[in-house]
């Protein structure tokens, strides 16, 4: 299985950047994962075609949207084993940028995710779906998390 992040713009903060490293260094260990980047763009549809252009073709499309489904951690693990079960073998997760995403991006998603009724930066947002993404390789390994 591979795992592609894209994402509006480019990490600020310091411990956004360390932060995010972390889990994707943590991740690596078990799955390939790779970060595309768009710069942000003037109106949202242009921002939702860049994006939409670095979707790897074959892949299933979850992109992060306030009024998504919320999912506990075990619940989206369980969505990550059954995709990998049927065979799914590339997972992109999109993260538009500080204006939300365009209703084209939205129409392409085979899943839209909230990852939290509060509203979150879209780079915080990068570093909590890192963080979740690594947790739920954790939980379908039965592995623990908290040592």
């Amino acid at each position: 299985m591979k795992i592609t992040f894209v994402v509006v713009g480019r990490l600020k903060e310091k411990f956004l950047v360390d932060g995010v490293e972390e889990y994707l260094k943590r991740l690596r260990k078990f799955t390939r994962v790779e970060v595309r980047e768009v710069p942000e763009c003037r109106t949202l549809a242009e921002e939702g075609q860049r994006l939409l252009s670095q979707v790897p073709p074959d892949s299933w499309i979850c992109v992060l949207d306030v009024a998504g489904e919320s999912l506990t951690s075990e619940d989206f693990a369980k969505k990550i084993a059954e995709l990998n079960l049927s065979g799914v073998s590339n997972l992109t997760f999109v993260i538009g940028g500080a204006f939300g995403l365009s209703a084209e991006l939205r129409r392409a998603a085979d899943f839209r995710l909230s990852l939290s009724q509060m509203t979150l930066t879209h780079q915080m947002t990068r570093l909590v779906l890192a963080e979740q993404i690594y947790r739920a390789f954790k939980i379908n390994r039965n592995e623990p998390y908290h040592w």
